[in-house]
C-alpha cells in the first residue's frame, strides 16, 4: 500500500562518521567499540539532532544537515548525561538541552525545593558549578541554554521535578544577521513559556547572550493548563488541549497558537472536544523530539491524537481512545474544514485481540491512513467524505504497509507544504518518505470480476478516485487506467467506471485552486443516484457515525492574512452556508431540461448567440493546446447539436459557481469553467487516442468499404460506452465524435442492427458521415438498400444537401420534385397564378408522382448523351432545369 523511499539512515549517515571521530579521539586506526547513538529532534529545516556516548565517558550532540548530507558536532558534555530534549536555534549559535536524571534501578533523591536555581545571588561562574551539581542531584529535569558559537557560557533555565521540552522558533526572515532567538519551554506541569534571548557579537565573531542575568525575567507565558500538546515546526504553531472553563468537566477545548515572524503569537482557533474527565493522567507531548528516558506504559496513553493540516485550508484532528474491549478499536477523524467528524468502530473478531492500543495515523495528500498492524488499514478520504465508498478499507493480508518494524515504533513526520509524509523508525534510526503505491491501487482495480461485487466495487471506487485525483498528474499512470477501462468496458453493478473516470479527472483540475470547490463541483456519479447500492454505504465489520457542526471559533485575524488560516476560515464558513443549501453541488443531470428546451428552439435568438460565444471560447482553448499525434479525427467538423450543449454546459456551471462562490470573482470563475469544459473534451480525445494506440488502429479504419477487425470492434464498444456515460451525465462530446462512431458502426455492425441503433437514437447521423457514405460506397444492391434506408431517416434540414451527392435516379427524382415544387410555389405567390389545368378531365393533383418523374428522366437519359458521365456527383442544375421544363409543358404553359 505504501511506497517507501529511504531519506535518512542513522547508521549510514551518522554512525560511520562518528566511528571515524572516535578513532581519532582514541588515536586508533579503527574504533571497534559501541556508540549509543540516538535521535533527539528534527528541526524545521530538516536537520536531525542526535547524541552519542563517546569512548572517553562523554556525551556529544551533533547535527546532520539534510541538504548537504554533512555532520556537524555541536557540543560535548564531559560526562555521560541523559539528553531528553534538545533544540538548536536557526543561526546555530545557541543549544537548548533538557537533561533527565536516569533512575533506572536506583532510588532517586527527592528534591526539597524545585524552585529555579538561578535565583541565588552568586557570581556567574560560581553559579554554573553550583547549579550543575545541585540540580543533577535533586531534580528530575535540568534545562540548559548553551552558547556554542563559540562555546562560551551555559545558562540554567529550569531545574524542576517534571519533564521539560525545549524548542526554538524558526521564523522565516530576510535579515542576514539575527541577534535574537526565541525559545519555547514546555513543562509537564502544563504551561508553556517563551524566552526572548538577545544576542551580541564580541570580537567580530563571538555570538553570546547579551544579558543572561535578566533572561528569566523576560519569560512570557503563552499557554497555561494543557493536558495534551503538539508542536508543528513547519508552520510554527502549537496545538493544545485544555479543560473548558465554560463547560462541564468532561469537556475539553482544542486551541491553536500561531507564532509569527515578528515573534508575536496569537490564539487563532478553538473548538470543543468530548473526552472522559479522567482520560489524561499525564501530559502528552507530540512532535517535540524523542525522550529515550521516559518510558510510556499503556495506562499512561489512553489517548493517541495528532493534528494534520494542508496549505490550501484543511485541518484534520485524528485520535483514538483505548477501549477496555480489546476485540474492538475506535478512532475519530475530525474534519475541521468540513465542519464534521467521523467515528469508526472496527470489530477485530472474537478470536482476535489488538496487540497495539492505538492505530497509526499517516497523512498522505488529502488521505489519512489509519493503520493497526496485523488487523486493518483504512485510507480515509478527507475531502469526499459523504460516502464510505470513496475511502478504502482493507483488512487481512492485503493491508500490509511493508514496514519492517512494529507500528508502535514508527513516528509520523508531517509538513503542511508537502503532500506525502515521512515515517521515522526510531529503533533503527531510519526515515522514509511515504506515499501511496500506484501499483497496489492498480492491483485493486484489476481484481477479477468473478469476485463478489459487494466486496470489490467499493474498493475499486476508492482506488480509482485515489489514482485519478491524488496521483492523476502522472500521464503514464493515466494511460494504465484508460487501458483498464478498455479491458473492462461493461459497467460494474454499483457504479459506472467511465463516469467516475471523467468526473474525478475533471475534479482534479479544479480542487487545487480552492478547497471550497469540493462542495460545489461534481466528483462522482453515485451522488446522483436515487437508489445507491448498499455495498457503497456500509463496510462489513465496521460502524461509522457522523457528527455535524463541530463549531470551530476563529479568534485570530485570519481574514486580514493570506495563506492557511484565511483559507481554513473561508472553507468552514462556506461549508456551513452550503450545508444549509439543499443543492450546493452542481448536478450535471439538472441541465437536461434546459437542453431539451434548447433543442426545441428553431430560430436564432440572443440566448443562442450567447451559447455559441461560450462554445467558441471552449473550442478556441482546445485549439491552442498541443495535440501531439492527432490520431483520432475529432474537432474537424461542425456539430451544431453538441456545440450548443458545450455552450449550455459552460453557462449553467458558471451560473452555479457565481451563485455559491462569489468570492472567487467572475473573471476567475469564467476561466475555471471554460477550462473545465475544454478539459472534458480533451479528456475524451485522450481516451480515444489511448485506445487507438492500444489496438494499433491505422487510417484504414475510416474506410467504409471494409469490415471491421476485432480491434476496431473493441474501440467501437469503448466509444459506445463513453457515449452512454456522457448521455447519463448530460455532458457534451467533442465535435466529430458521432461521425467517428457511425463509421465504426458501419464497419462492425450488421446492416439491420446498424439501422436499429439509428432508430433508437443510439447513433446520430451527421452530414459528414452520410456524405461519405453516399460517395464512398458503390451502387451494389446491398449498398443501395443501405443508402435508401439512410435517406429515409435523414432530417429535412439535411436532405437537400445529401441528395445532390448520390448519382442515382432516385436522388435525381427527389431533386426534380423538390425544385419544381419550390419554383411553382414562388410563381404562385408572386403572380397569384392559378392552374387552369386542374379543371381538365383526368387531371390528378399528384401530377408529379415519383414513378412519372423517374420515367421522364429515364427517357431523357436514353435520348441524350449523359453530360456528367464521368462526374462523381449528380449534375443537379441540369436535372432541375429539365424537370421544370417538362412540368411546364405537361401543364400547358409551354410548347415542346
Amino acid at each position: 500500500m505504501l511506497k517507501l523511499k529511504p531519506k535518512f539512515d542513522l547508521h549510514r549517515d551518522v554512525v560511520s562518521d562518528i566511528l571515524r571521530k572516535e578513532a581519532s579521539v582514541c588515536r586508533v586506526k579503527e574504533y571497534s567499540g559501541a556508540v549509543d547513538t540516538r535521535i533527539l529532534n528534527i528541526e524545521r529545516d530538516g536537520g536531525i539532532l542526535y547524541s552519542w556516548k563517546g569512548a572517553t565517558g562523554t556525551t556529544r550532540i551533533g547535527k546532520f544537515d539534510s541538504n548537504t548530507k554533512q555532520n556537524k558536532p555541536l557540543y560535548t558534555f564531559d560526562k555521560q548525561v541523559c539528553v531528553s530534549s534538545c533544540s538548536l536555534n536557526k543561526e546555530e549559535t545557541l543549544l537548548a538541552v533538557s537533561l533527565a536524571q536516569n533512575t533506572r534501578g536506583k532510588e532517586r533523591l527527592k528534591p526539597s525545593n524545585t524552585r529555579e536555581i538561578s535565583s541565588f545571588n552568586f557570581p556567574r561562574y560560581f553559579l554554573q558549578i553550583i547549579s550543575h551539581i545541585l540540580c543533577v542531584l535533586v531534580s528530575k529535569c535540568l534545562t540548559l541554554l548553551i552558547e556554542i558559537h563559540p562555546i562560551n557560557n551555559t545558562k540554567v533555565l529550569k531545574a524542576v521535578d517534571c519533564r521539560v521540552k525545549v524548542q526554538f522558533l524558526h521564523a522565516e526572515t530576510d535579515r542576514r544577521s539575527v541577534l535574537e532567538s526565541h525559545l519555547l519551554l514546555l513543562t509537564e506541569d502544563g504551561y508553556v513559556d517563551l524566552y526572548h534571548v538577545l544576542l551580541t557579537k564580541q570580537e567580530g565573531y563571538r555570538v553570546v547572550m547579551a544579558n543572561p542575568e535578566r533572561l528569566l525575567k523576560t519569560a512570557e507565558r503563552v499557554v497555561e493548563d494543557f493536558c495534551w500538546l503538539q508542536w508543528d515546526g513547519h508552520t510554527q504553531r502549537v496545538y493544545y488541549l485544555t479543560h473548558s472553563a465554560t463547560h462541564t468537566q468532561d469537556k475539553f477545548l482544542m486551541r491553536c497558537v500561531q507564532f509569527y515572524p515578528n515573534h508575536n503569537c496569537e490564539t487563532m482557533l478553538e473548538f470543543p472536544l468530548e473526552f472522559p474527565a479522567n482520560l489524561f493522567r499525564t501530559v502528552n507531548f507530540v512532535n517535540l523530539g524523542f525522550d529515550h528516558y521516559h518510558e510510556k506504559t499503556p495506562e499512561q496513553e489512553p489517548l493517541s491524537m495528532k493534528v494534520f493540516t494542508n496549505i490550501i485550508g484543511s485541518m484534520c484532528v485524528c485520535y483514538s481512545q483505548h477501549l477496555k474491549a480489546k476485540q474492538e478499536v475506535s478512532y475519530t477523524v475530525l474534519l475541521v474544514h468540513k465542519d464534521c467528524s467521523k467515528t469508526f468502530r472496527v470489530s477485530l473478531g472474537s478470536d482476535q485481540k489488538a496487540t497495539h492500543l492505538h492505530p497509526l495515523f499517516i497523512p498522505i495528500g488529502y488521505h489519512i491512513l489509519v493503520y493497526l498492524q496485523d488487523h486493518f488499514l483504512h485510507c480515509i478520504n478527507t475531502r469526499q467524505q459523504e460516502m464510505l465508498c470513496h475511502s478504502l478499507f482493507l483488512s487481512g493480508l492485503e493491508m500490509d504497509l511493508g514496514l519492517q518494524c512494529q507500528s508502535a515504533d514508527v513516528t509520523v513526520l508531517h509538513s503542511e507544504e508537502q503532500s506525502s509524509g515521512s515515517l521515522l523508525d526510531l529503533a533503527s534510526g531510519r526515515v522514509h518518505d511515504a506515499d501511496l503505491s500506484p501499483a497496489f491501487l492498480l492491483k485493486i482495480l484489476r481484481v477479477p470480476s468473478r469476485c463478489p461485487s459487494s466486496k470489490t466495487d467499493p474498493q475499486r471506487m476508492a482506488a480509482l478516485h485515489c489514482l485519478l485525483v491524488y496521483m492523476g498528474n502522472d500521464p503514464n499512470l493515466e494511460l494504465k487506467i484508460i487501458e483498464w477501462l478498455c479491458d473492462n468496458v461493461n459497467a460494474f453493478d454499483s457504479f459506472d467506471q467511465i463516469q467516475e473516470f471523467i468526473l474525478a479527472s475533471l475534479y482534479r483540475i479544479s480542487y487545487e485552486k480552492s478547497l471550497s470547490l469540493d462542495k460545489v463541483l461534481p466528483y462522482s456519479s453515485v451522488l446522483d443516484k436515487k437508489d445507491i447500492p448498499a455495498c457503497l454505504l456500509e463496510v462489513p465489520g465496521m460502524l461509522c457515525t457522523t457528527e455535524l457542526h463541530i463549531e470551530p471559533v476563529f479568534k485570530g485575524k485570519a481574514r486580514s492574512q493570506q495563506g492557511f488560516w484565511s483559507e481554513l476560515q473561508w472553507n468552514t464558513e462556506r461549508t456551513k452556508y452550503l450545508d444549509a443549501d439543499p443543492n450546493p453541488r452542481y448536478r450535471t443531470s439538472h441541465i437536461q431540461a434546459n437542453w431539451d428546451k434548447l433543442r426545441a428552439e428553431r430560430r436564432a435568438s440572443s440566448h443562442m448567440n450567447h451559447i455559441e460565444e461560450n462554445t467558441k471560447k471552449v473550442l478556441s482553448m482546445v485549439d491552442t493546446w498541443c495535440l501531439d499525434k492527432k490520431l483520432v479525427p475529432l474537432f474537424q467538423e461542425e456539430d451544431h447539436q453538441h456545440r450548443a450543449l458545450i455552450g449550455l454546459t459552460v453557462d449553467k456551471l458558471r451560473e452555479h459557481l457565481n451563485r455559491h462562490l462569489p468570492r472567487l470573482g467572475k473573471k476567475k470563475i469564467d476561466s475555471l469553467v471554460v477550462n473545465y469544459v475544454a478539459k472534458l473534451l480533451e479528456l475524451i480525445r485522450h481516451m480515444l487516442e489511448s485506445a487507438w494506440l492500444k489496438f494499433k488502429l491505422g487510417p484504414r479504419v475510416l474506410c467504409l468499404t471494409q469490415q471491421g477487425s476485432p480491434g476496431e470492434w473493441s474501440v467501437f464498444h469503448f466509444m459506445f460506452r463513453i457515449l452512454e456515460a456522457m448521455r447519463g451525465l448530460c455532458l457534451p462530446l467533442p465535435p466529430g465524435y458521432h461521425t467517428l462512431l457511425a463509421v465504426f458502426a458501419v464497419r462492425c455492425l450488421p446492416q439491420p442492427t446498424f439501422l436499429q441503433y439509428i432508430d433508437h437514437g443510439f447513433l446520430q447521423l451527421t452530414e459528414t458521415f452520410v456524405s461519405r457514405l453516399m460517395t464512398d460506397l458503390d451502387n451494389s444492391d446491398a449498398n443501395e438498400r443501405l443508402k435508401f434506408s439512410i435517406l429515409k431517416r435523414l432530417p429535412e434540414s439535411m436532405e437537400q444537401r445529401i441528395y445532390h451527392m448520390w448519382d442515382h435516379p432516385v436522388s435525381s427524382a427527389w431533386i426534380s420534385r423538390d425544385y419544381v415544387r419550390t419554383q411553382l410555389e414562388k410563381l404562385n405567390k408572386s403572380k397569384g397564378f392559378a392552374f387552369s389545368g386542374r379543371d381538365k378531365p383526368g387531371f390528378r393533383p399528384e401530377f408529379l408522382p415519383l414513378t412519372y418523374l423517374a420515367k421522364i428522366l429515364s427517357d431523357i437519359e436514353e435520348q441524350a448523351p449523359n453530360p456528367f458521365e464521368e462526374q462523381e456527383n449528380v449534375d443537379a442544375r441540369f436535372v432541375e432545369e429539365t424537370a421544370l421544363k417538362q412540368t411546364l409543358i405537361l401543364l400547358g404553359f409551354e410548347e415542346k
